[in-house]
């Protein structure tokens, strides 16, 4: 198997994965804490975090652990990828997060494809969207350009599961699993109509992220002693 299947290989079983983690750990918490929506969330973000971190670790050797479309794109802004990779990368992240999604309904025997009925796109949500994102992006690129990308699986889990706290969307960050959670009316959904302000929002996020990566970060650093 060439570099380049396993990689597209890997940007895939990454993004099913967490879809999977993020929509059925949804799903467990509706049905163990059906009264108490806070203890919905945390359940849902501890989960997500955790299983982030390991989905980062194991497919960091293999794709770079992407599994998120504004990611690939920066990180070819940042010319550390070329174009042709995001054509193989953004298909395999949104058609594996479309998958994860169907996983987790089937696992919770709840129908496979539902669309959500959830709407979220409303302008204190879309303006978390823009933080989180941009702050994703930041961290993500800041360990990268200082020689810490060894830390970037608790360091993106972490963030991510505050993130669902200090935000009020919780956190999405990312157009693949935007798309993904479209599938599930279930807790992690978002109504297809919300789907797309949700995406410009990350979109603008990603492009803040990226300015502020090359202001405060311009140059690639070994990391410190």
């Amino acid at each position: 198997m060439t570099h380049a299947i396993r990689a597209a290989a890997g940007e895939f079983l990454g993004s099913a994965g967490l879809a999977a983690v993020v929509i059925g750990s949804g799903i467990a918490a509706q049905q163990l804490s059906p009264t108490d929506v806070g203890l919905q969330l945390f359940e849902n973000a501890f989960a997500t975090a955790l299983g982030l971190a390991v989905l980062i670790l194991v497919f960091a050797t293999v794709s770079g652990s992407h599994f998120n479309p504004v990611v690939t794109l920066v990180d070819i802004a940042l010319h550390r990828k070329k174009w042709d990779t995001a054509a193989v990368y953004v298909p395999m992240q949104i058609l594996g997060c479309i998958v994860g999604a169907i996983l987790a309904n089937l696992m919770f025997a709840v129908p496979a494809v539902a669309w959500s009925t959830t709407d979220r796109a409303d302008g204190p949500r879309l303006l978390s969207e823009v933080v989180a994102t941009a702050g994703l992006i930041f961290l993500i690129f800041a360990l990268v350009r200082t020689g810490r990308s060894h830390l970037a699986a608790p360091a993106v889990g972490a963030y991510i599961g505050a993130a669902y706290f200090f935000t009020s969307s919780t956190s999405f960050a990312n157009p693949a699993i935007t798309v993904g959670r479209m599938f599930t009316d279930t807790f992690a959904g978002i109504a297809p109509a919300s789907a797309l302000p949700f995406i410009a929002a990350q979109a603008v996020g990603a492009a803040i992220g990226y300015v502020a990566i090359r202001g405060v970060f311009p140059t690639t650093t070994a990391a410190p002693a």
